[in-house]
């Protein structure tokens, strides 16, 4: 068997055979491997297109389970709809500014719209009703009916306001929150976009990280999310989460986001840019109020260093000429 086979392959014609069968096995391999080769670029994008759809789907029974129970809340047997709904308030009460503060403010939805018209109509009533009997019936004061007329109109229009002074001390602290906040969620969101994840992925995890931080940052991140996952475009989502916080700094965020959707550009490169410039205004900010400290403290000391140390100083010597005297 051995001779047969060295025999064989003795042949020249025999070796031009099996080079030539070699041969068009390599060919036909090299035609064939790049098929049978997996795409793992295509398999993460269709896997990223999965989660999204996934992720869109959630947000929409979330959505649908909230408008559930806001109806749920806001039923027509509530006091608080019953009046609204039956003196038709958000007619003339209601504005589109109003809406917009309230959501600036952290509030959201039918309830909480019912709730603050409810309170802006009985304000005023309450106010008006408080200070009529407290200066013409407990207050014993002898002055003319016009002057505790003028006090009782002072009262209502404070009551007229009242509410409105409430959201706007409301959104200053809420502003103030955010705006703490924010350079370590925007660092955060940078780790996520630079470490591979999606836009929508990467809002989703900095909002479950930053909730130890700031409530109201988590809350708009995650609302962030929500939208984009059952928006028709990102960009709405952006210009809707600038609108809701009434920040430069947010809406300098959303246009960044805004153009790297829209013309395709680095994320993580715009998101760097925009971090450092984030860490050099809070520098500036830093240094301006150390600049400005010394100014301050000019007044406190004169009221109150300056004469303790006088005393301090001058005291014993009163005391020892008093006693000479």
């Amino acid at each position: 068997m051995e001779r047969f086979i060295a025999a064989w392959l003795a042949a020249p014609q025999k070796i031009v055979l099996i080079a030539a069968a070699l041969g068009a096995v390599a060919v036909v391999l090299a035609v064939v491997m790049p098929w049978l080769k997996p795409d793992p670029l295509a398999r993460r994008i269709k896997a990223v297109g999965v989660e999204r759809e996934r992720i869109r789907a959630r947000e929409r029974e979330k959505l649908i389970a909230g408008e559930k129970r806001s109806a749920l809340r806001a039923k027509p047997g509530a006091l608080v709809t019953q009046l609204v709904e039956r003196l038709n308030l958000s007619t003339w009460l209601g504005t589109e500014s109003a809406k917009a503060q309230l959501a600036m403010a952290g509030y959201r939805g039918a309830g909480a719209e019912y709730a603050f018209l409810a309170f802006r109509f009985a304000a005023p009533i309450v106010f008006l009703g408080a200070s009529v009997v407290y200066v013409f019936f407990i207050l014993h004061w002898n002055q003319p009916a016009i002057v505790k007329l003028g006090v009782v109109l002072g009262a209502t229009y404070l009551g007229v306001k009242a509410p409105e002074l409430f959201i706007h001390n409301t959104i200053v602290k809420r502003k103030k929150g955010l705006e703490r906040a924010y350079p370590n969620m925007l660092d955060l969101l940078m780790i996520c976009v630079e470490a591979g994840m999606s836009i929508e992925l990467a809002t989703r995890k900095v909002s479950q990280e930053i909730g130890v931080e700031s409530i109201a940052m988590a809350e708009e991140m995650a609302l962030l999310a929500a939208e984009m996952s059952y928006l028709a475009e990102r960009r709405h989502a952006f210009d809707n989460l600038a609108q809701r916080t009434g920040l430069d700094s947010i809406r300098s965020l959303t246009t960044v986001l805004a153009q790297a959707e829209r013309y395709g550009t680095p994320l993580g490169a715009a998101l760097r840019v925009l971090a450092q410039e984030s860490r050099d205004l809070r520098m500036m900010a830093a240094e301006k109020k150390a600049a400005a400290l010394p100014p301050t403290l000019t007044v406190p000391m004169i009221l109150f260093f300056l004469p303790a140390l006088f005393a301090a100083i001058l005291g014993p010597a009163a005391v020892q000429i008093n006693h000479w005297t």
